[in-house]
């Protein structure tokens, strides 16, 4: 077994049965003052709720002063709404059905500013159609593709058009440009900042002919978690994190430049002793985010010497020269290496405060759907 930190420890944890979640809501409040003083004002700064899905977890964006969110579900839109936040965006175009669910939002939240994304004219031609039917008028961005190659479009001359064309219409406000660049994750700070800037020059450039076209602000909201560091510095743009509330074991290792802390951990037990050098632990595939190969699912705080072989829907299991160490019932604490798709699994989360278990938040927007 590894030595124990302390951080993570908490009184009572042996009650809680798992595979669990567990949260600490005060380093989590650390990482949203970390990310609210790298990014200099708090209106630069539009955090993105797929990583938390929870209404107590945006209150304490709120709490913090944050007015503006981004977001990639209409349950997630509507969780956001729910809680009073007063602008989401939705980063994801509306495509059939989900366009009659994004107005629907719209009416059932007038409080709450909606936009969401559009990438050509047949889907911002079908949004607004419909819109204009519903006597609403929507807000977009136009989404880029600076690398990524998953949404948007090049930064180029069609683009321009297509937000000059956009912009000319009625019933439709088109806000800005939005560009994720998720692509661009080297370690080397230096590399990555390169990469970013590279990436980025484009989307300067098609910002300036558009103010000279239009001689109205072009509002960019850019990046995510890799390239924050480096857009923070950029005053006039918008930084739409969100792995920085929970922080995980990839993060950790590929962006060490960065100050943010680990606030969430996963907690497993030794179910079964199968042979002489193997132990099986119950965090299966529904436990723990599984994209990644064997060895980049998690990282044992608590335990060396454990190398993974294999992984099934409600078991993990591994090898270790040191089983005497290891006794069926130990719990084991472990960094998620993707806390994002690992939430999506918990349909709540322990917090733990003052060393105590202090309540739960409930993952609301792991639901396709809440009332929409």
């Amino acid at each position: 077994m590894k030595q124990e930190s302390s951080w993570f420890l908490f009184e009572g944890m042996e009650r809680i049965d798992s595979p669990a979640l567990v949260v600490y809501p005060d380093r989590v409040k650390q990482n949203i003052a970390t990310a609210i003083r790298m990014v200099g004002d708090v209106k630069r700064l539009r955090p993105h709720a797929k990583t938390h899905k929870s209404p107590d977890l945006t209150y304490l964006l709120i709490q913090a002063g944050i007015q503006q969110f981004k977001c990639s579900t209409i349950a997630e839109a509507e969780m956001l709404a729910m809680q009073g936040a007063p602008d989401v965006l939705l980063a994801y175009q509306p495509v059939g059905p989900k366009i009659d669910r994004f107005l629907q939002l719209m009416q059932l939240y007038p409080n709450t500013m909606f936009s969401c994304l559009v990438d050509n004219g047949t889907s911002a031609g079908a949004l607004l159609e419909k819109a204009t039917a519903l006597r609403l008028s929507i807000s977009v961005y136009l989404d880029l593709d600076v690398g990524m190659h998953r949404t948007g479009m090049k930064p180029d001359d069609t683009a321009v058009d297509l937000f000059l064309s956009l912009f000319q219409r009625e019933g439709i406000t088109v806000k800005g440009l939005h560009a994720y660049d998720g692509h661009i994750t080297d370690p080397d700070p230096l590399v990555r900042k390169q990469r970013v800037e590279a990436a980025f020059a484009p989307v300067w450039k098609m910002k300036s002919i558009l103010h000279k076209h239009t001689n109205s602000a072009v509002e960019i909201i850019a990046g995510g978690m890799p390239s924050f560091p480096i857009l923070a510095s950029y005053p006039d743009l918008v930084c739409s994190p969100g792995t920085f509330v929970y922080w995980d074991q990839s993060y950790s290792e590929k962006l060490s430049d960065t100050p943010f802390i680990p606030a969430a951990v996963v907690l497993s037990r030794v179910v079964s002793k199968p042979d002489s050098n193997r132990l099986t632990t119950d965090l299966g595939h529904k436990s723990i985010a599984s994209e990644n190969s064997l060895d980049k699912r998690v990282n044992w705080l608590n335990a060396t010497g454990l190398t993974p072989v294999g992984h099934s829907e409600e078991h993990f299991f591994f090898t270790t020269t040191e089983t005497d160490a290891f006794q069926i019932g130990d719990l084991l604490v472990g960094l998620p290496w993707h806390i994002c798709p690992t939430v999506a699994l918990y349909e709540k989360v322990f917090t733990v405060e003052d060393g105590k278990i202090s309540g739960e938040w409930k993952t609301i927007a792991r639901d396709r759907t809440l009332s929409l």
